[in-house]
């Protein structure tokens, strides 16, 4: 069995209003530090067999932090890579809202790709494909990921359809844990927490 701990980057101070995507030169602030290491002192018992995280720097420099309580360098793997927003990325939030594809994101994101960027549906085969290439690993991994990516492996295993997985939240820094188990359903056994259950 394959504890995985799906934890989200630790805030920048773009998270919120802006959507930085994959643009290089984003890392945490004092206050994404901080709570980086809230999560590492929550996550300080885990005793993780691996800490794998996206290659976004908010990710990277998240992993890091959480990885100083264990001897486990991290390991980058863009499956779990933030969504690609095509044209979208590095626009605010409040400029993006106003856009009548703005209702498809939320509504219906099955059907929705982002200009010269990426699907749900892409970015959810490729997160969940990561995800099983780390159901082989017995013993707990944490995984350092974005809100969309782990909103999209939880509803995939929760066996929601696509179109649901915006009503599941994930703030910086939170930590979700879901177990893996050969020829079994995974069980999700967190969202969106503080602690390890």
């Amino acid at each position: 069995m394959t504890r995985i701990v799906l934890v989200r980057h630790a805030p920048t101070p773009e998270t919120g209003s802006k959507l930085t995507g994959r643009l290089p030169g984003v890392g945490l602030g004092p206050a994404g530090e901080e709570l980086a290491r809230a999560a590492a002192t929550a996550l300080a018992d885990s005793s993780p067999r691996a800490i794998v995280t996206s290659p976004v720097q908010r990710c990277v420099e998240t992993a890091a932090i959480i990885a100083e309580h264990h001897r486990v360098d991290p390991e980058v793997d863009p499956g779990f890579e933030e969504v690609d927003f095509g044209r979208w990325q590095g626009r605010t939030l409040a400029s993006l809202r106003k856009l009548k594809a703005w209702r498809a994101v939320q509504l219906a994101p099955s059907r929705f790709r982002f200009p010269d960027g990426e699907s749900f549906v892409e970015v959810q085969a490729r997160a969940t494909d990561a995800l099983e290439r780390l159901a082989n690993r017995s013993g707990t991994v944490i995984v350092c990921s974005h809100a969309d990516v782990i909103k999209l492996i939880i509803s995939h295993h929760l066996g929601q359809p696509l179109d649901a997985f915006q009503r599941i939240g994930i703030a910086p820094a939170s930590i979700s844990v879901l177990d893996l188990e050969p020829g079994l359903p995974a069980r999700v056994l967190a969202v969106n927490g503080r602690s390890l259950p």
